[in-house]
């Protein structure tokens, strides 16, 4: 949305969302939508350094680095509105959904060199694609697809897990999903109505933090159910009794 203080980086050639622009800094177009993606961040280096300090895996480390790759473009995005930044924003949430498809499908693929070297040229092709072509509504049905193609892995996951820990993230992952939608299609429907609001909810930052939960309690679903397969003994452990994190009992061997 147009107003506010002048802008430091030129006319906006990217897509709006509902919050007035350069409101609080003219460094800073959408100022909500910019900060409320710092929760993701940090949200994810927490995933980071336990995968790390577990030693599980090296998908799930470079899972939680493109986490923080795709919030780091989004807030050059939210920041600027412009049109290069926002495909730094779309692109990776491409390259996430690839990196997601690999770690939930992978254990069962029986040719299993052939899927990382075929995503890997899907993810180049579609960078080079969308840095010469301006995707709209075509972007948001591939996405969607992308997403879809992995929700009948979750779900398998989901009924194979008997641990009520472990279901309880997977929970926590549809809750924010389904929050998180609501807020961002509010956002996006409704915005003619809320600017004549006295309060702006700013559903569009409410989706960002939503996301940087939904994305936290997938990965470490995940890496439960990754470690199950391996068996590593699994178990969910909470920080202050709230906080959940996957703890592993590797065998010595390993």
């Amino acid at each position: 949305m147009e107003d506010g203080l002048s802008s430091f980086w030129g006319p906006v050639t990217a897509a709006e969302w509902c919050e007035k622009n350069y409101v609080y800094s003219s460094y800073i177009a959408e100022f909500f939508n910019t900060i409320s993606i710092v929760p993701g961040i940090l949200l994810a280096l927490i995933g980071l350094i336990n995968a790390l300090r577990q030693r599980f895996e090296m998908r799930f480390s470079v899972l939680h680095i493109s986490n923080m790759i795709l919030s780091l473009g989004s807030m050059l995005y939210h920041a600027t509105l412009q049109r290069m930044q926002q495909q730094g924003d779309e692109t990776p949430m491409v390259w996430e959904m690839l990196l997601y498809f690999y770690i939930l499908y992978s254990p069962d693929w029986h040719y299993r060199s052939t899927m990382p070297i075929f995503l890997f040229f899907y993810g180049v092709g579609f960078a080079v694609i969308h840095a010469l072509f301006r995707f709209g509504i075509g972007f948001k049905v591939h996405y969607v697809i992308l997403c879809l193609l992995c929700i009948p892995r979750m779900y398998k996951y989901y009924i194979y897990t008997k641990d009520a820990s472990a279901k309880r993230l997977a929970k926590l992952y549809v809750a924010t999903l389904f929050l998180g939608s609501i807020c961002w299609l509010a956002d996006r429907v409704y915005c003619e109505e809320i600017s004549r609001w006295y309060f702006n909810p700013q559903g569009h930052a409410l989706w960002h933090i939503l996301m940087g939960f939904n994305s936290y309690f997938a990965n470490t679903f995940l890496m439960f159910c990754r470690a199950q397969q391996q068996e590593w003994d699994p178990k969910v452990v909470h920080i202050l009794g709230f906080f959940p994190y996957v703890k592993i009992q590797k065998p010595k061997s390993q």
